[in-house]
């Protein structure tokens, strides 16, 4: 039997996907992509992070990191700086490249974040933040 409505789990898991999508589209359209949002919004807000604590900050593994990381290098807008005490521990950081990148990336953002929510006024927002936040935690429950 077909349900009366779309279960909300479905809706959601299909909102996010559609989200996400068009996010990344904008960024790809300004020069970036979520990964590369995601490591340069990290180290903008901690410059001082080592290759180990910008994967768990970024929710990336290692390896993938590294992957994003070569490009990012090669690009010049990331650079790696061995630490002078523990050589086994890479430090990343911004260039001035990447910083550029980043407002660049962080403008988009905002344009983005005002048409998805055009229209919603706060007391909505926050709602659905809440509401998020409880699914969220009603899923890692499980």
């Amino acid at each position: 039997m077909k349900p009366a409505t779309t279960p909300i789990g479905l809706q959601l898991a299909t909102t996010a996907k559609a989200v996400s999508r068009s996010f990344n589209d904008r960024l790809v359209d300004t020069g970036g992509s979520v990964p590369v949002w995601l490591i340069l919004s990290s180290l903008k807000s901690d410059e001082r992070r080592t290759q180990h604590e910008l994967a768990r900050a970024v929710g990336i593994e290692g390896p993938t990191l590294t992957r994003h990381l070569d490009g990012l290098e090669e690009a010049g807008l990331v650079r790696r700086v061995r630490g002078a005490s523990d050589r086994r521990a890479v430090r990343v950081e911004l260039t001035d490249a990447g910083e550029r990148l980043f407002q660049t990336l962080r403008q988009a953002v905002l344009a983005f974040n005002r048409e998805l929510t055009a229209g919603i006024g706060e007391p909505e927002l926050e709602r659905l933040r809440k509401t998020l936040g409880r699914l969220g935690q009603n899923v890692s429950r499980s």
